[in-house]
């Protein structure tokens, strides 16, 4: 009740005060006289798209007072593109790069985009301030390429890093005690080693150069070039944007009004830039109204009217980031949700998915480094309830490992970029050793112990080698299980044993290709194509399952959802007495919440990879064995 009067009371404030001046999209205005005009023809549009920071996986729904607040997700930034494709007024696309952060599946994407473009017989023009390697790679796909002349390119190639805290542990006297099912099972080697492995080596190696040599496919075919040409750009490395130009990389250094000239010498004086290009808009609010602010409370609190389509659906379900057990807690005021996949909400999308007879067939897109092996189970077993009814299809995104795998292996097809990093079937669990760290700080502590096994899980020690043994018996089970659901998914797609592709391995998309893990290197796009075509439904719409919902819905939601609808009371539901926070991730805690700011200031790369160990760890507190990959950061 206290967060609903907080939530009244700021919306009230906004809504009566700050919105006036700024939101007077509404007003009625004196219809013009009736004059009878000739017809003119459209002049020609340059379609313009912007990529400026993150392109998000799962979509984020429009506010319904401000729209999307400049986020956009994968999925509809590509599908613009593609209504530009097919879109005869748009006679050119215009790709402006400010600072873009993507990874290189998201670039695959992208390009699988700007190629369907060229092919519909129309030019991209790409303007950027810098390149790195990364944005090279997606722009070289580009019909002409533009620098401002001050401009640099760093293509320098991929550098990737693996993060070892045991040096750190050994300061502080604490003892780290896991146990992997896999030689290749590395995640675990960034608490007990401070360097890698043999096998680690050896895994990273064919692991990188997958990568490199994807990325100088994609440089090497986008500007026509031989890959060894491509090759000495990146032993040079650093470019100005005129030796840049001298070197083939780029077709003109020249600010961005030099760009415009050419574009309307090119297309004619009267060409048209629209920087909004197929976006959707906001609410309309016509503040003169005395009843507008009543209108938009009835519309908060009333919920999302959604349109009940006639048509086919092809419904997408995003699996993205760690996987947890459970339901995410809501942050009303966050234009994101609290990240990660959650098992609870996935299982009842996945079943609604399964019951729908409007819904034809299902896309799994799966960006995830794994995580809770109990809740990649609940997420597999549910996706196997659509399998039997429906075409259950995979489209991997940048990661998909581990858990993430685990939740993917079963389905009709899997689709992988060429970059996404995959596999890792194995098993992490442990737990560190905290009773030396206590000591050296003068803190002492008296257990009391009734049961042989009582302090197996305590944090205080490691374990003892009978306890050590049962808990490596009790993971390989896990781990059996583990390969069981991917030779029974896979079947006879899988080129070696099981035992000869699993252990941990981590694999490219290419690379998996080749062992039959995945199906076909595709898009999302190409996933959603070969669904509707195996669904035998050519008049489909995409739905998004479970529905995104924007932060007033969050705010407004649990006050607004009563009793479950009638068709919700098919299966067994929670109801009421779910515990929460039991999986709360560690930089929740208010220390992290003071550290995190300077560490995300000094090195964000690297700080995130020590979020990830921190969330590993926290999840093997609680569930004790995980399927998580190893720590990997690649740029």
């Amino acid at each position: 009740m206290q967060r609903f009067i907080r939530g009244w009371i700021l919306w009230g404030v906004i809504l009566a005060g700050g919105l006036a001046p700024s939101m007077i999209y509404g007003q009625e205005k004196p219809a013009p006289a009736k004059t009878e005009k000739p017809v003119q023809a459209k002049p020609p549009l340059a379609a313009v798209f912007g990529i400026k920071g993150t392109l998000l996986e799962t979509p984020i729904p429009d506010d319904p007072l401000f729209g999307a607040a400049g986020l956009e997700s994968l999925n509809s930034f590509i599908t613009r593109l593609d209504k530009a494709a097919a879109d005869e007024s748009v006679k050119a696309v215009v790709v402006l790069l400010s600072s873009p952060e993507l990874n290189y599946a998201q670039v695959e994407e992208l390009r699988a985009a700007f190629d369907r473009i060229k092919a519909a017989g129309k030019k991209i023009y790409a303007f950027s301030d810098s390149l790195d390697t990364k944005s090279y790679a997606l722009v070289s796909g580009a019909s002409r390429i533009s620098v401002v002349p001050t401009g640099d390119l760093w293509i320098t190639g991929i550098y990737g890093e693996q993060m070892y805290l045991r040096s750190l542990f050994d300061k502080l006297g604490i003892e780290p005690d896991f146990m992997t099912c896999g030689a290749y099972k590395s995640a675990a080697e960034q608490y007990t080693r401070s360097g890698p492995s043999d096998a680690a080596k050896e895994m990273y190696t064919w692991l990188y150069d997958g990568l490199f040599s994807r990325v100088v496919d994609l440089m090497a075919t986008g500007r026509n070039v031989p890959a060894d040409k491509v090759q000495n750009w990146i032993q040079t490395g650093l470019f100005s944007a005129e030796s840049a130009v001298q070197a083939g990389l780029i077709d003109a250094a020249e600010e961005r009004l030099a760009l415009e000239a050419h574009l309307r010498q090119t297309y004619g004086e009267n060409l048209v830039f629209d920087k909004g290009y197929a976006k959707p808009k906001g609410m309309q609010v016509d503040m003169n109204n005395p009843f507008a602010l009543l209108q938009v409370w009835a519309q908060i609190l009333n919920g999302p009217q959604v349109r009940r389509s006639t048509k086919d659906q092809i419904a997408i379900v995003y699996i993205e980031g760690g996987i947890s057990l459970g339901s995410p807690e809501s942050s009303p005021f966050s234009l994101t949700s609290s990240g990660g996949a959650y098992s609870e909400p996935l299982r009842k999308a996945l079943q609604q998915a399964a019951d729908d007879p409007q819904v034809k067939a299902v896309v799994l897109r799966v960006d995830s480094p794994g995580g809770s092996a109990t809740a990649s189970d609940v997420i597999l077993r549910s996706a196997n309830q659509v399998k039997a009814k429906k075409p259950l299809i995979v489209s991997m995104g940048s990661v998909a490992g581990s858990g993430g795998y685990y939740v993917a292996c079963s389905a009709h097809k899997i689709y992988a970029d060429a970059t996404t990093i995959t596999g890792s079937i194995g098993v992490l669990g442990g737990k560190l050793g905290t009773q030396n760290l206590w000591n050296r700080i003068g803190i002492n502590f008296q257990g009391n112990e009734r049961g042989e096994k009582a302090g197996m899980l305590f944090s205080g020690r490691k374990f003892t080698d009978g306890e050590r043994q049962q808990m490596q018996a009790w993971m390989d089970e896990i781990y059996g299980v583990f390969k069981g659901h991917v030779v029974a998914g896979r079947g006879e797609h899988l080129k070696k044993p099981i035992d000869d592709l699993a252990g941990g391995r981590v694999y490219t998309g290419l690379q998996a290709l080749e062992i039959g893990l995945v199906d076909e290197i595709g898009t999302l796009k190409d996933a959603i194509a070969y669904a509707a075509a195996q669904a035998k439904t050519s008049d489909y719409e995409l739905q998004v399952m479970p529905r995104p919902t924007n932060p007033l819905e969050s705010l407004f939601g649990d006050l607004a959802a009563g009793s479950p609808k009638k068709d919700e009371n098919k299966h067994l539901e929670l109801d009421g007495g779910e515990i929460r926070g039991l999986a709360t991730p560690l930089p929740h805690d208010p220390l992290m919440q003071q550290v995190l700011p300077l560490l995300e200031g000094l090195d964000p790369q690297r700080t995130r990879l020590v979020l990830q160990a921190l969330r590993h760890l926290d999840q093997v507190q609680q569930e004790r064995a995980i399927l998580a990959m190893p720590g990997v950061l690649i740029d």
